[in-house]
């Protein structure tokens, strides 16, 4: 029986731990901005230019090349 009230003491304080953290973290502004996560997925990539692209595969072949 003195099991019980070590885990009923044990979650009590668990549970406080983490409303605490959760206070915490509203205060600071973990919560403020709800819309954009949403829609984040929606927002297109900005376009990458053809220059920029091969500019990239020419260093990653020279990267490979000069590992060989």
């Amino acid at each position: 029986m003195s099991v019980v009230f070590i885990l009923v003491f044990a979650a009590i304080i668990m549970a406080g731990a983490f409303l605490i953290a959760f206070i915490w973290s509203v205060k600071n502004g973990q919560y403020e901005d709800t819309y954009t996560p949403s829609v984040r997925m929606l927002f297109d990539d900005p376009p990458v230019k053809v220059a920029e692209e091969t500019e990239k595969g020419k260093k990653e072949k020279s990267r490979s090349d000069q590992s060989q």
